[in-house]
């Protein structure tokens, strides 16, 4: 597979670092994750943001930049994904610091970030803010047990403004709202695909429409209704679990264009997998496919 550089970025707890870990595997790339818990800082800047912003963004500029400087030697044996992008410290640096402590920050952040090599492609992850609050608190944190709303919600507004001006490298941009990438193989398979699009590699599938949920009135449904209804997302969930599989088999025909050789055994068991769920998907359907041959 073709070398590249991927950055994840988006707000705290939208989910950057999970989808970095689950990616990784499916395009056979190294990881470069930020080394955040080893800031010794962070637990005060949380419960004292003023006092220890500074030190905070300090150490982040220095520790960021120095895992970056291996960027082009790790691109040297494969792809890379990255789970925060360097220009991230600025947009928090913006947001905690102001008088001189921000001219003292923006004078070193522009000396070391000509130095940065830039990604090939980023992926924003969008999410409301009541979403990145459930997250954050899902996992558990010590230190973001407290986090404060308002903090969230000015950080995601400066996300967006920072995305809507962004030049360095292409954008893909994605909400996350209704998007569950770690429980369902079918998303994860529709971002996997988007990213292969957008970088060119691979085959790739048209995405699948976003559902939007609607608030609507609860009614009694007939059992004969209920059961088409239940008999329609089945089918459905076929379409995805067919759709994932294609998604598999192109990804690695294209690996085998790119490196002829060896993986027949991944291709065999990703084609009998692709005509397993398609047979699946036509009987739900009523399609024979023996006829249609």
């Amino acid at each position: 597979m073709q070398s590249f550089f991927l950055a994840i970025e988006g707000a705290i707890g939208v989910g950057k670092t999970t989808l970095a870990r689950l990616l990784q595997p499916r395009f056979k790339a190294n990881l470069l994750l930020e080394a955040f818990e080893e800031n010794p800082f962070l637990a005060g800047f949380y419960a004292d943001r003023a006092r220890y912003a500074f030190q905070t963004q300090m150490v982040f500029l220095l520790s960021r930049y120095q895992q970056q400087q291996n960027v082009l030697q790790d691109l040297a044996h494969g792809p890379l994904i990255a789970d925060y992008t360097f220009s991230k410290d600025s947009l928090f640096a913006h947001l905690n610091l102001s008088g001189d402590e921000w001219a003292v920050y923006e004078r070193l952040y522009n000396v070391l970030a000509d130095r940065i090599p830039q990604p090939d492609l980023v992926i924003f992850l969008r999410a409301d803010t009541e979403v990145l609050m459930s997250r954050i608190a899902a996992r558990d944190r010590a230190y973001e047990r407290d986090m404060d709303r308002l903090y969230i919600e000015r950080l995601r507004q400066a996300y967006e403004r920072y995305f809507a001006t962004y030049s360095r490298a292409r954008v893909l941009t994605i909400n996350t709202n209704e998007l569950n990438y770690v429980r369902d193989p079918a998303a994860l398979a529709f971002v996997e695909n988007q990213v292969r699009a957008a970088l060119g590699i691979g085959a790739h599938q048209r995405p699948l429409p976003q559902i939007e949920p609607t608030d609507m009135p609860r009614t009694e449904v007939a059992p004969t209704q209920a059961a088409h209804a239940a008999s329609k997302l089945d089918t459905v969930g076929k379409f995805l679990a067919a759709n994932e599989a294609m998604g598999r088999l192109g990804a690695t025909l294209a690996e085998r264009a790119i490196e002829p050789g060896d993986p027949e055994v991944e291709l065999r068991a990703a084609l009998q997998d692709t005509m397993g769920r398609l047979r699946h998907l036509a009987h739900a359907i009523g399609v024979d496919l023996q006829e249609a041959e």
